[in-house]
Protein backbone atom coordinates (compact mmCIF):
# COMPACT_ATOMS: atom_id res chain seq x y z
CA UNK A 1 0.00 0.00 0.00
CA UNK A 2 1.52 3.49 -0.90
CA UNK A 3 0.62 7.05 -0.62
CA UNK A 4 2.60 8.09 -3.19
CA UNK A 5 0.48 10.96 -5.02
CA UNK A 6 -0.09 9.24 -8.24
CA UNK A 7 -0.07 12.81 -10.57
CA UNK A 8 3.14 13.82 -8.80
CA UNK A 9 5.32 12.31 -11.60
CA UNK A 10 5.31 14.47 -14.93
CA UNK A 11 3.46 17.00 -15.90
CA UNK A 12 0.35 14.98 -15.57
CA UNK A 13 -2.28 17.19 -14.91
CA UNK A 14 -5.17 15.87 -12.09
CA UNK A 15 -7.42 15.68 -14.36
CA UNK A 16 -7.06 12.87 -17.18
CA UNK A 17 -9.34 12.00 -19.58
CA UNK A 18 -10.09 8.55 -20.09
CA UNK A 19 -12.70 6.11 -20.98
CA UNK A 20 -15.44 6.24 -19.08
CA UNK A 21 -15.74 10.17 -19.57
CA UNK A 22 -19.30 10.93 -20.87
CA UNK A 23 -18.84 12.41 -24.75
CA UNK A 24 -18.42 15.85 -25.44
CA UNK A 25 -21.23 18.31 -23.75
CA UNK A 26 -22.82 20.80 -25.87
CA UNK A 27 -25.31 22.98 -25.26
CA UNK A 28 -26.22 22.15 -21.80
CA UNK A 29 -24.27 23.18 -18.72
CA UNK A 30 -21.66 20.37 -17.05
CA UNK A 31 -19.08 20.22 -13.75
CA UNK A 32 -15.94 18.85 -14.55
CA UNK A 33 -14.88 15.43 -11.96
CA UNK A 34 -17.83 16.37 -9.61
CA UNK A 35 -17.35 13.25 -7.66
CA UNK A 36 -13.52 14.63 -7.01
CA UNK A 37 -14.39 18.07 -6.10
CA UNK A 38 -17.25 17.17 -3.62
CA UNK A 39 -15.02 15.12 -1.75
CA UNK A 40 -12.50 17.80 -1.36
CA UNK A 41 -15.28 20.46 0.31
CA UNK A 42 -16.60 17.89 2.50
CA UNK A 43 -13.11 16.84 3.37
CA UNK A 44 -12.45 20.32 4.15
CA UNK A 45 -15.09 20.12 7.02
CA UNK A 46 -14.41 16.45 8.08
CA UNK A 47 -10.72 15.16 8.55
CA UNK A 48 -11.93 11.42 9.22
CA UNK A 49 -12.86 11.57 5.44
CA UNK A 50 -9.96 9.36 3.15
CA UNK A 51 -9.84 7.95 0.07
CA UNK A 52 -8.45 5.21 -1.52
CA UNK A 53 -7.80 3.81 -5.17
CA UNK A 54 -6.83 0.42 -6.49
CA UNK A 55 -4.51 1.87 -9.32
CA UNK A 56 -7.43 3.88 -10.65
CA UNK A 57 -6.85 7.07 -9.35
CA UNK A 58 -6.84 9.42 -12.31
CA UNK A 59 -9.98 7.41 -13.72
CA UNK A 60 -12.19 7.17 -10.75
CA UNK A 61 -11.94 11.61 -10.72
CA UNK A 62 -9.71 11.19 -7.59
CA UNK A 63 -7.27 14.21 -8.94
CA UNK A 64 -8.86 16.71 -6.37
CA UNK A 65 -8.63 14.72 -3.83
CA UNK A 66 -5.01 13.95 -4.12
CA UNK A 67 -3.87 16.86 -4.77
CA UNK A 68 -5.50 18.68 -1.57
CA UNK A 69 -5.00 16.45 0.30
CA UNK A 70 -1.56 13.59 -0.14
CA UNK A 71 -1.69 12.36 2.96
CA UNK A 72 -5.32 11.29 3.13
CA UNK A 73 -5.03 9.20 -0.24
CA UNK A 74 -4.04 5.23 -0.14
CA UNK A 75 -3.18 3.60 -3.37
CA UNK A 76 -3.42 -0.22 -2.66
CA UNK A 77 -2.17 -1.38 -6.09
CA UNK A 78 -4.41 -3.56 -8.31
CA UNK A 79 -6.23 -6.03 -5.82
CA UNK A 80 -9.94 -4.61 -4.81
CA UNK A 81 -10.21 -7.55 -2.26
CA UNK A 82 -7.61 -5.68 -0.40
CA UNK A 83 -8.61 -2.28 -1.15
CA UNK A 84 -12.08 -2.73 0.24
CA UNK A 85 -10.35 -5.01 3.65
CA UNK A 86 -8.02 -2.32 3.80
CA UNK A 87 -11.50 0.41 3.55
CA UNK A 88 -12.72 -1.91 6.13
CA UNK A 89 -10.31 -1.40 8.87
CA UNK A 90 -9.96 2.19 8.55
CA UNK A 91 -13.81 2.66 8.83
CA UNK A 92 -13.65 0.44 12.04
CA UNK A 93 -11.06 2.80 13.83
CA UNK A 94 -13.44 5.62 13.08
CA UNK A 95 -12.61 7.22 9.86
CA UNK A 96 -14.97 7.72 7.07
CA UNK A 97 -13.28 6.22 3.54
CA UNK A 98 -14.47 6.47 0.49
CA UNK A 99 -12.66 3.26 -1.75
CA UNK A 100 -12.72 4.05 -5.40
CA UNK A 101 -12.47 1.03 -8.47
CA UNK A 102 -14.80 0.18 -11.42
CA UNK A 103 -18.05 -1.46 -11.22
CA UNK A 104 -16.89 -4.61 -12.72
CA UNK A 105 -13.99 -5.31 -10.24
CA UNK A 106 -15.76 -4.41 -7.31
CA UNK A 107 -18.67 -6.29 -7.49
CA UNK A 108 -17.38 -9.46 -9.91
CA UNK A 109 -13.79 -9.14 -7.66
CA UNK A 110 -14.65 -7.99 -4.49
CA UNK A 111 -17.97 -9.35 -3.76
CA UNK A 112 -17.89 -11.45 -0.77
CA UNK A 113 -15.51 -8.96 1.07
CA UNK A 114 -18.27 -6.68 0.34
CA UNK A 115 -20.85 -8.42 1.76
CA UNK A 116 -18.81 -9.81 4.78
CA UNK A 117 -16.53 -7.14 5.88
CA UNK A 118 -18.22 -3.88 5.14
CA UNK A 119 -22.01 -4.45 5.11
CA UNK A 120 -22.27 -7.61 7.28
CA UNK A 121 -19.96 -5.20 9.86
CA UNK A 122 -22.29 -2.35 9.20
CA UNK A 123 -19.12 -0.29 8.74
CA UNK A 124 -19.16 3.49 6.84
CA UNK A 125 -17.28 2.28 3.89
CA UNK A 126 -18.36 4.13 0.58
CA UNK A 127 -17.82 2.16 -2.33
CA UNK A 128 -17.31 4.12 -5.35
CA UNK A 129 -17.92 2.87 -8.91
CA UNK A 130 -17.00 4.38 -12.27
CA UNK A 131 -17.75 3.16 -15.64
CA UNK A 132 -21.26 1.83 -14.60
CA UNK A 133 -23.57 0.19 -17.36
CA UNK A 134 -22.57 0.95 -20.99
CA UNK A 135 -20.46 4.08 -20.44
CA UNK A 136 -17.50 2.66 -21.87
CA UNK A 137 -16.51 0.69 -25.13
CA UNK A 138 -14.45 -2.02 -23.78
CA UNK A 139 -16.85 -4.42 -23.72
CA UNK A 140 -17.57 -7.58 -20.87
CA UNK A 141 -14.61 -6.99 -19.34
CA UNK A 142 -14.92 -3.11 -18.39
CA UNK A 143 -19.01 -2.93 -18.44
CA UNK A 144 -20.82 -2.92 -15.50
CA UNK A 145 -24.12 -4.14 -16.34
CA UNK A 146 -25.55 -5.88 -13.31
CA UNK A 147 -23.39 -4.38 -10.68
CA UNK A 148 -26.42 -2.52 -9.23
CA UNK A 149 -28.50 -6.39 -9.04
CA UNK A 150 -25.70 -7.82 -7.25
CA UNK A 151 -25.32 -5.07 -4.77
CA UNK A 152 -28.89 -4.58 -4.13
CA UNK A 153 -28.97 -8.50 -3.05
CA UNK A 154 -26.57 -7.55 -0.12
CA UNK A 155 -28.27 -6.79 3.39
CA UNK A 156 -27.32 -3.72 4.53
CA UNK A 157 -25.87 -1.89 1.44
CA UNK A 158 -27.25 1.40 0.34
CA UNK A 159 -27.25 1.35 -3.50
CA UNK A 160 -27.09 4.71 -5.43
CA UNK A 161 -27.38 5.47 -8.99
CA UNK A 162 -27.06 9.45 -8.95
CA UNK A 163 -28.77 11.43 -12.39
CA UNK A 164 -25.61 14.03 -12.75
CA UNK A 165 -22.95 16.15 -11.26
CA UNK A 166 -25.39 17.97 -8.95
CA UNK A 167 -26.20 15.02 -7.13
CA UNK A 168 -23.35 13.15 -7.09
CA UNK A 169 -22.17 15.70 -4.69
CA UNK A 170 -25.01 15.92 -3.16
CA UNK A 171 -24.86 11.81 -2.24
CA UNK A 172 -20.79 12.70 -0.81
CA UNK A 173 -22.20 15.10 1.09
CA UNK A 174 -25.26 13.16 2.28
CA UNK A 175 -22.59 9.96 3.15
CA UNK A 176 -20.57 12.26 5.44
CA UNK A 177 -23.68 13.59 7.49
CA UNK A 178 -25.20 10.22 7.25
CA UNK A 179 -22.41 7.00 7.24
CA UNK A 180 -23.21 3.83 5.76
CA UNK A 181 -22.14 1.01 3.72
CA UNK A 182 -22.84 2.44 0.64
CA UNK A 183 -21.97 1.67 -2.82
CA UNK A 184 -22.10 4.75 -5.12
CA UNK A 185 -22.22 4.30 -9.10
CA UNK A 186 -20.53 7.44 -10.92
CA UNK A 187 -19.41 9.57 -14.02
CA UNK A 188 -16.28 10.76 -14.50
CA UNK A 189 -15.00 14.22 -16.67
CA UNK A 190 -17.37 16.81 -17.71
CA UNK A 191 -20.70 15.46 -16.04
CA UNK A 192 -23.85 16.96 -17.49
CA UNK A 193 -25.58 19.36 -14.68
CA UNK A 194 -29.41 18.74 -15.29
CA UNK A 195 -30.96 18.74 -11.34
CA UNK A 196 -30.58 22.38 -9.76
CA UNK A 197 -28.68 22.66 -7.13
CA UNK A 198 -30.33 24.99 -5.58
CA UNK A 199 -34.06 23.56 -5.45
CA UNK A 200 -33.02 19.35 -5.47
CA UNK A 201 -31.82 17.90 -2.58
CA UNK A 202 -30.55 14.13 -3.07
CA UNK A 203 -31.91 12.13 0.60
CA UNK A 204 -31.38 8.24 1.22
CA UNK A 205 -34.35 6.31 -0.52
CA UNK A 206 -36.56 8.81 -1.67
CA UNK A 207 -37.68 9.53 -5.20
CA UNK A 208 -38.54 12.50 -6.69
CA UNK A 209 -41.29 13.83 -9.38
CA UNK A 210 -39.32 15.62 -11.94
CA UNK A 211 -42.08 16.18 -14.27
CA UNK A 212 -45.50 15.50 -13.13
CA UNK A 213 -47.27 13.12 -15.34
CA UNK A 214 -49.90 12.81 -18.03
CA UNK A 215 -51.32 9.52 -19.66
CA UNK A 216 -47.67 8.29 -19.42
CA UNK A 217 -45.33 8.06 -16.63
CA UNK A 218 -41.48 7.57 -17.18
CA UNK A 219 -39.45 5.90 -14.11
CA UNK A 220 -35.59 6.35 -14.65
CA UNK A 221 -32.69 6.22 -12.68
CA UNK A 222 -28.59 7.21 -13.34
CA UNK A 223 -27.58 9.13 -16.48
CA UNK A 224 -31.11 7.40 -17.74
CA UNK A 225 -33.17 10.61 -16.06
CA UNK A 226 -31.72 12.97 -18.19
CA UNK A 227 -32.76 11.00 -21.28
CA UNK A 228 -36.06 10.46 -19.34
CA UNK A 229 -36.64 14.36 -19.24
CA UNK A 230 -35.47 14.75 -23.05
CA UNK A 231 -38.16 12.09 -24.15
CA UNK A 232 -40.82 13.34 -22.31
CA UNK A 233 -40.11 16.92 -23.96
CA UNK A 234 -40.10 14.96 -27.44
CA UNK A 235 -43.28 13.11 -26.69
CA UNK A 236 -44.78 17.26 -25.88
CA UNK A 237 -44.07 18.17 -29.24
CA UNK A 238 -45.81 14.76 -30.22
CA UNK A 239 -49.55 15.76 -28.24
CA UNK A 240 -48.52 13.25 -25.49
CA UNK A 241 -48.25 14.62 -21.69
CA UNK A 242 -45.54 12.68 -19.87
CA UNK A 243 -44.16 12.76 -16.42
CA UNK A 244 -40.84 11.34 -14.96
CA UNK A 245 -39.91 10.18 -11.89
CA UNK A 246 -36.39 9.98 -10.49
CA UNK A 247 -35.44 7.10 -8.50
CA UNK A 248 -31.47 7.37 -7.31
CA UNK A 249 -31.66 4.84 -4.96
CA UNK A 250 -32.13 1.06 -5.79
CA UNK A 251 -31.89 0.09 -2.04
CA UNK A 252 -33.64 1.57 0.26
CA UNK A 253 -36.07 2.09 -2.33
CA UNK A 254 -39.39 4.29 -2.74
CA UNK A 255 -42.05 1.99 -3.80
CA UNK A 256 -44.91 4.63 -2.04
CA UNK A 257 -42.98 6.93 -4.66
CA UNK A 258 -43.40 4.43 -7.49
CA UNK A 259 -47.00 2.98 -6.48
CA UNK A 260 -48.50 6.67 -5.92
CA UNK A 261 -46.85 7.42 -9.25
CA UNK A 262 -48.34 4.57 -11.68
CA UNK A 263 -51.60 5.51 -10.51
CA UNK A 264 -51.72 8.64 -11.93
CA UNK A 265 -50.77 6.86 -15.43
CA UNK A 266 -52.17 4.81 -17.52
CA UNK A 267 -48.51 3.14 -19.00
CA UNK A 268 -44.97 2.94 -17.93
CA UNK A 269 -42.09 3.08 -19.12
CA UNK A 270 -38.65 2.12 -16.49
CA UNK A 271 -35.32 3.32 -18.10
CA UNK A 272 -31.73 2.48 -16.52
CA UNK A 273 -28.53 1.77 -17.60
CA UNK A 274 -28.29 -1.47 -16.25
CA UNK A 275 -29.34 -5.08 -17.55
CA UNK A 276 -33.11 -5.19 -17.58
CA UNK A 277 -33.36 -7.88 -15.10
CA UNK A 278 -32.55 -7.36 -11.26
CA UNK A 279 -32.60 -3.47 -11.17
CA UNK A 280 -34.74 -0.46 -11.47
CA UNK A 281 -37.26 -2.31 -13.72
CA UNK A 282 -37.90 -5.71 -11.40
CA UNK A 283 -38.04 -3.08 -8.67
CA UNK A 284 -40.98 -1.18 -10.41
CA UNK A 285 -42.49 -4.23 -11.18
CA UNK A 286 -42.28 -6.41 -7.56
CA UNK A 287 -43.82 -2.81 -6.48
CA UNK A 288 -46.41 -2.56 -8.33
CA UNK A 289 -47.44 -6.21 -7.87
CA UNK A 290 -47.04 -6.13 -3.72
CA UNK A 291 -49.60 -3.15 -4.41
CA UNK A 292 -52.01 -5.05 -6.22
CA UNK A 293 -51.73 -2.63 -9.48
CA UNK A 294 -51.28 -3.14 -13.14
CA UNK A 295 -50.21 -0.82 -15.59
CA UNK A 296 -48.76 -2.08 -18.97
CA UNK A 297 -45.10 -1.48 -18.62
CA UNK A 298 -41.91 -1.67 -21.04
CA UNK A 299 -38.04 -1.63 -19.24
CA UNK A 300 -35.55 0.07 -21.48
CA UNK A 301 -32.48 -1.09 -20.55
CA UNK A 302 -29.14 -3.40 -20.84
CA UNK A 303 -30.28 -6.71 -22.92
CA UNK A 304 -29.28 -9.65 -20.83
CA UNK A 305 -26.35 -10.79 -22.54
CA UNK A 306 -22.63 -9.72 -22.32
CA UNK A 307 -22.26 -6.65 -24.58
CA UNK A 308 -19.34 -6.22 -27.47
CA UNK A 309 -16.94 -3.51 -27.67
CA UNK A 310 -17.62 -0.29 -29.62
CA UNK A 311 -17.75 3.10 -29.32
CA UNK A 312 -20.13 4.35 -26.24
CA UNK A 313 -22.99 6.00 -28.32
CA UNK A 314 -23.04 3.48 -31.00
CA UNK A 315 -23.39 1.08 -28.46
CA UNK A 316 -26.26 3.35 -26.48
CA UNK A 317 -27.78 3.62 -29.19
CA UNK A 318 -27.86 0.02 -30.40
CA UNK A 319 -28.94 -0.89 -27.42
CA UNK A 320 -31.62 1.80 -26.72
CA UNK A 321 -30.15 3.89 -23.99
CA UNK A 322 -31.29 7.22 -25.91
CA UNK A 323 -33.96 9.62 -25.17
CA UNK A 324 -35.01 8.19 -28.72
CA UNK A 325 -35.07 4.61 -27.54
CA UNK A 326 -37.59 5.28 -24.31
CA UNK A 327 -40.08 7.49 -27.06
CA UNK A 328 -39.71 4.44 -29.01
CA UNK A 329 -40.82 2.56 -25.89
CA UNK A 330 -43.79 4.77 -25.37
CA UNK A 331 -45.13 4.48 -28.86
CA UNK A 332 -44.69 0.38 -28.60
CA UNK A 333 -46.90 0.40 -25.43
CA UNK A 334 -49.46 2.96 -27.04
CA UNK A 335 -49.90 0.78 -30.23
CA UNK A 336 -50.49 -2.04 -28.12
CA UNK A 337 -52.93 -0.42 -26.20
CA UNK A 338 -54.06 -0.35 -22.92
CA UNK A 339 -56.41 -2.48 -21.04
Amino acid sequence: MSRADPFAAGPQPAYTKGMGELEEIRDRPFAKAPFGEALVAVARRESRILALSADLAKYTDLGPFVTAFPERFFNVGMAEQALFGVAAGLAKTGFLPFATTYAVFATRRAYDFIAIQIAKSALPVAIVAALPGLTTGYGTTHQGNEDLALMAAIPGLTVVDPCDATEIAQVVEAFAAEPRPLYLRILRGNVPVVLDPASYRFAFGRARVLREPGEIGIVATGLMTERALDAAEELARQGLAAGVLHVPCLVPFDAPAVVDFARRVQVLVTAENHQVEGGLGTRVVEALYAAGLHRPLRRVGIPMRFVECGTVPTLQARYGLTAGGIVAAVRELLRAGTP
